[in-house]
Parts: structure tokens; sequence; C-alpha cells
């Protein structure tokens, strides 16, 4: 898609015509915003679903005092460049830290697996650590 709006978008065109409706209500009129008889004109529409919305809210409000360092490609900024406009967000640092935080949300099942894994192979190096103490006896270094 290249960021234009048209009823047959991807077989979304219920979605799309809801999005231009509520925009017309509010006083948004899409097609001229985005075909206006400027060669190229484009507007870019951003829906944020709400516990998006929520999230947002919530980083604002919980301190971010731990740092992560990350390599990410020229598309990857562009997005979060792309959201920092947007103004629901202020910095590339903070639209990280959101994405990351949503990513972690919709993973949640699949990582409390991984954590109840990590804690059986916890406990197994436990019970080995107990063995091999039974085995060689109390070793203090």
């Amino acid at each position: 898609m290249d960021g234009t709006v048209s009823g047959t978008d991807s077989g979304q065109g219920g979605l799309w015509a809801a999005i231009r409706d509520e925009l017309r209500a509010k006083g948004i009129d899409l097609d001229t915003l985005c075909c206006a008889g400027m060669e190229g004109a484009r507007a870019k529409v951003v829906c944020v679903a709400p516990d998006l919305a929520e999230s947002v809210q919530e980083m604002g409000q919980a301190p971010r005092g731990q740092t992560v360092m990350v390599r990410i490609d020229e598309e990857t900024i562009k997005t979060l460049d792309a959201w920092v406009e947007t103004g629901y967000v202020k910095s590339r640092s903070e639209a990280a830290a959101l994405f990351i935080r949503e990513g972690l949300k919709v993973r949640a099942s699949e990582l409390e697996q991984l954590r109840e894994a990590l804690q059986q192979v916890q406990r197994a190096k436990s019970r080995l650590r107990e063995k091999a103490r039974e085995v060689f006896g109390d070793h203090d270094d």
C-alpha cells in the first residue's frame, strides 16, 4: 500500500470507510487532504488502539531509568520518527520503549512459558549442586 486511502485497500474497505466517516464527522475530509490537486500530496492517518493509548499514558507516569542500546535498520528508524511526528510520543526512545512494551504484551503467553522453563532449569541446576555436595562434600573456596 502506498499510503493513499481507498475503499478497497487490502480488503479493508469497511475499515477505511469507517475511518473516513469518523474523520468527516470531525471536519476532516481525507479525499481533499490526500488528493487536493497537489502532485504527490499525502496524509498519514495513524489509528491508535485504545490499549496503545493507555500504554502511552502509563509510560508517561512510570520512570524509565533503564538504558538499552539497540541497533536498528533505516526502515525502523523512519517508523519511529513517524511516531514521534504524530505527537503521541516525544522521542525515538519513547517510541522504541512503547513498542518493546507492546511487543512483550503481545508475546506474554510465550514469555510466560519461557519463564516457567527457565525456572525448571534453575531448579535442576540447584538439584545438581545439591547432589554434587552430597558426592563431593561441602566445597568452600
